[in-house]
């Protein structure tokens, strides 16, 4: 028994059942074609284990939950709450708590949701599966599957491991979801090379996939993680969920503002001791200025933004299962795409008919009815004879049947057989009447072994006529071919429509007497006339190839990696625009690959075929080793483990697996590859008002935190009651008041704003290169150090013009009341600047967002009750303003305006002039050459 532990346990040994004998296989296996008996089975579970895929342990609630709390400005703010509670300011520390439960909140039911791709997996497995054991049938729960069992196949049937097939009749299986093959593979039970790549090994079943005609019996040769579908769950485990830019590089700021903000915070809480602050108001000024500069309402701006792109994005077919989704795609700057059902229609199309007396093309794809025949790329008034007989045939010759609906045919049976009835159709042959006209009397059905099938029908009251179609090589060797027609010649065009990546079929017929009841082996063998030769291919999607051009002249590089053969993804490539720097690459070359020239592959080439799931795991690895975000779309369990660890994964609505769609980010629900370039458009819009968003509020925070310092610094202290206080310009719950209310009420309409004209014609942004940009940092400067000068200037000159008239108290409430006043009108000023970061806001359209002036209105309304309702007041310790003050307040606020104004222009006259003398620079391919 021993020797069948090495094919289980040994990942190479496992590999190579397709290359035995079905004989071999069995020896090896230490069983028979009628099975193991019970006993063995038992004792063989026993041994090597359940036929079950393991599943991943996942974190628990409690460390998920703590994952959210986790982060440095989190812990600042959790210490302030803290001391300010212990300092008797409770009001204040529980509103910081509240912050932080909101934000803890939105990040756990997040993460909690994510990372169910593996059990998705294991619900592939069928629960019960017929085996032969000791040569009766039964049915036993797949879970007790062993090696050496004897599983019988049926149409319609799930396999339930890895098998190697002993016999087979019509047996053909859907195996896209683990292979990328687009059509149902016929089985067949020859070896074959022991190098073959996934799809090719057609004499195996793998677990998972699905049985679609004939049946057959086959010996487990994998169970388990040792299947197919196990490798792939193991990869899946192995993956992990990456960062996205955006979380990376608000991390990175987060890291930075602690650091700063402690370092202040201790400068100032030291100011204060030396000052003559008693200790609990040096500490009360530490946490204030925590409060001050820490943005506590970017976390609530950044996921409302994400949540308004998300609902943009589903109008456009595009469903977001994790919000950071939105930003990425944003930031994309590769899309590797499945082909089947993607970048193409998923519906096998006749493009080309050659007959002996002339060759045609086809227009019109897809599975609509219109189309034409052309004949050297002259369209043709009326279909040749020649041609009415080679569609004719290839419509009778068939198992297939069409269903008109809605302007559309609807297939039911095989799609290569499928096309051949939807060409007849375009030619005006309806395939109704041709099959009332020539009833059917016997068939051959396909056989894997003859390559071919037969039917007779009735032609006519003095014979009958028998057609053929098969595999070219199969078909000529039983024709007569016309003089001066060699083989050679019929095989060259062969040759010539396959690589244009088409499937070639070729067509015969031969008359019989009116007698010919049935047909025998001998009655197929010979003396047919060839009537010609049917190329079909999934053609591009058209709104695809549009999709293409626009990621490229976004400088996106689309790369398509498909399971499906070499010619025809170097075909579908062409049509799209996908053009690289050689040929396709194969899933067996990449294998052959060190990680090095790995990178170096797929950065230089756009095509790839035959490919297995480990080695889009690898190319999208090596991508991102060269600092590449990746976006991966897919619809299958092979798919699975790159869509995990692509920095976006994008799974199929309509074709995808639940395993693909469970471990993507994104969904599209109408699996068109023109959905995926909306939705980095619609990203980049997000992105780009993410920005404005943190142009707009980082001002504030840096603003109030020079507002509070300078206070600590040069504000005089005094007097009252007896005891010394320091003279504050705000209070924290004023600072919390603009923080919270005022900010997310102005930043959250930026998120409302239209995408800017030249979004999807400029390169994507570095993955490596910072959030904030030179330019956004030195608009912060300038907009914080205008703010903090006008609301210090302000407090000032209303507190020294009311003390001496009404007190230390009241001059403090007043001046305190219009400092944040003046604030709060800036940032409405501001916040108009921020609609455009460059551009004029003349220019972008005063009512291209109408939610800029709701949320105006809003808090303007806010702020007066701020101002003069007297529960606020008592509240926030403010005083009600006289019409002089918030005249003066508008004044100092409005400077804002025309000094940004100032700055853009001179900035855009700047990058114009720069633009105008860089040369462009030499050998930088970002995306691929579009053709002329």
């Amino acid at each position: 028994m021993d020797s069948i532990k090495t094919p289980q346990t040994s990942s190479p040994a496992a590999a190579s059942w397709h290359s035995l004998a079905a004989e071999d296989v069995l020896k090896r296996l230490q069983t028979t074609a009628e099975g193991l008996s019970h006993q063995e089975g038992q004792q063989r579970l026993a041994r090597h284990g359940p036929n079950v895929l393991e599943r991943q342990s996942q974190s628990g609630p409690l460390r998920v939950l703590f994952r959210q709390i986790n982060n440095p400005l989190i812990w600042v703010l959790l210490g302030s709450a803290v001391l300010a509670i212990a300092l008797g300011k409770v009001t204040d520390g529980l509103v910081v708590l509240a912050v932080v439960v909101l934000n803890t909140v939105i990040g756990f039911v997040q993460e909690f949701r994510a990372g169910r791709a593996i059990e998705a997996l294991s619900r592939m497995v069928p629960e019960l599966t017929a085996v032969l054991r000791g040569g009766h049938k039964v049915t036993v729960p797949a879970a007790e599957l062993v090696l050496g069992d004897v599983v019988m196949l049926a149409s319609g049937d799930k396999v339930p491991a890895d098998l190697r097939l002993i016999s087979v009749r019509n047996l053909q299986v859907e195996e896209a979801a683990l292979t990328g093959e687009s059509v149902p593979v016929m089985k067949q039970l020859r070896p074959v090379a022991e190098d073959a790549a996934l799809g090719d090994r057609s004499n195996l079943a793998f677990g998972g996939t699905l049985v679609t005609s004939g049946t057959g019996t086959a010996v487990v040769v994998a169970t388990g993680g040792h299947t197919e579908l196990g490798r792939i769950s193991k990869m899946l485990g192995e993956t992990v969920d990456l960062q996205t830019p955006l979380t990376k590089a608000l991390a990175t700021i987060g890291r930075f503002l602690t650091i700063g903000i402690l370092a202040v915070s201790v400068v100032l809480l030291a100011v204060g001791l030396l000052r003559g602050y008693a200790v609990g108001e040096a500490l009360l000024v530490a946490i204030t200025l925590a409060v001050a500069a820490i943005p506590e309402g970017l976390p609530a701006i950044v996921t409302i933004a994400l949540a308004i792109g998300v609902q943009r994005m589903a109008a456009r077919r595009a469903v977001i299962r994790k919000l950071p989704a939105v930003e990425t795609l944003g930031s994309t700057t590769v899309i590797c795409s499945d082909k089947t059902g993607t970048l193409t229609r998923n519906e096998m199309t006749v493009q080309a008919l050659w007959t002996p007396a002339g060759g045609w093309t086809m227009s019109g794809v897809g599975y609509a009815p219109e189309g034409r025949l052309h004949q050297k790329g002259v369209p043709v008034d009326g279909v040749p004879e020649a041609a009415r007989e080679l569609l004719r045939a290839g419509a009778l010759c068939n198992d297939a049947a069409l269903q008109s609906k809605g302007g559309k045919w609807e297939l039911t049976g095989d799609p290569t057989e499928g096309a051949l009835l939807v060409a007849a159709e375009k030619a005006g042959l309806p395939v109704e009447e041709l099959c009332e006209r020539f009833p059917r009397v016997d068939a051959i059905p396909f056989e894997s072994e003859s390559q071919f099938m037969a039917t007779l029908h009735e032609d006519g009251e003095d014979r009958r006529s028998i057609f053929l179609k098969g595999a070219p090589e199969v078909i000529l060797r039983r024709c007569a071919l016309p003089e001066g027609l060699r083989p050679e010649g019929v095989l060259a065009e062969v040759e010539r429509m396959a690589e244009g990546g088409m499937r070639v079929l070729a067509v015969a017929s031969k008359a019989v007497p009116a007698t010919h009841e049935r047909m025998e082996p001998e009655h197929v063998a010979g003396g047919f006339s060839l009537l010609g030769l049917q190329g079909m291919i999934d053609p591009p999607r058209q709104e695809a190839i549009a999709a293409v051009r626009a990621c490229h002249e976004a400088g996106i590089v689309v790369k398509m990696i498909t399971g499906d053969h070499q010619k025809t993804a170097e075909s579908i490539g062409r049509e799209l625009g996908l053009h690289g720097t050689g040929p396709a690459l194969t899933g067996r070359q990449l294998a052959e690959l060190n990680d090095h020239q790995l990178a170096e592959a797929g950065a230089t080439t756009n095509v790839f075929a035959r490919v297995a799931p480990e080695h889009k795991l690898r190319l999208v690895r090596a991508l991102q080793a060269r600092h590449q975000v990746v976006a991966m779309t897919g619809d299958g369990v092979n798919d699975a483990p790159a869509l995990k660890q692509a920095n976006i994964g994008v799974a199929m609505g309509i074709t995808g697996t639940a395993v693909s769609k469970e471990a993507a980010d994104i969904v599209l629900m109408d699996d068109n590859f023109a959905s995926i370039a909306a939705a980095v458009e619609e990203g980049r819009r997000v992105y780009d008002n993410l920005i404005k968003s943190l142009a707009f509020v980082l001002p504030t925070n840096l603003g109030l935190a020079l507002i509070l310092a300078f206070g600590v610094a040069f504000f005089p202290i005094q007097e009252v009651g007896g005891a010394l206080a320091p003279l504050m310009p705000m209070l924290p719950t004023q600072l919390l008041w603009i923080n919270l209310v005022a900010t997310v009420a102005l930043a959250l309409p930026l998120a409302f704003e239209a995408k800017e004209p030249n979004v999807m014609q400029r390169p994507p942004r570095s993955p490596s290169g910072p959030v904030l940009s030179r330019f956004v940092v030195v608009r912060t400067l300038v907009a914080a150090v205008l703010m903090a000068a006008g609301a210090i200037g302000l407090f000032l000159w209303e507190y020294t013009s009311e003390v001496g008239r009404s007190g230390h108290a009241v001059a403090l409430r007043e001046a305190q009341t219009m400092a944040v006043t003046t604030v709060i009108l800036f940032q409405i000023f501001y916040m108009l600047m921020c609609r455009s970061l460059k551009g004029s806001i003349f220019r972008l359209g005063w009512l291209s967002n109408p939610t800029v002036f709701v949320g105006i209105g809003v808090l303007v309304l806010l702020q007066l009750g701020f101002i003069y309702l007297p529960f606020m007041q008592k509240v926030f310790g403010t005083s009600a303003l006289d019409w002089k003050a918030l005249g003066m307040s508008t004044l100092v606020a409005v400077v804002i305006l025309p000094v940004i104004g100032a700055e853009k222009l001179w900035r855009s006259r700047r990058e114009r002039t720069s633009l105008d003398r860089r040369e462009p620079p030499r050998g930088l391919r970002v995306g691929p050459r579009l053709p002329a």
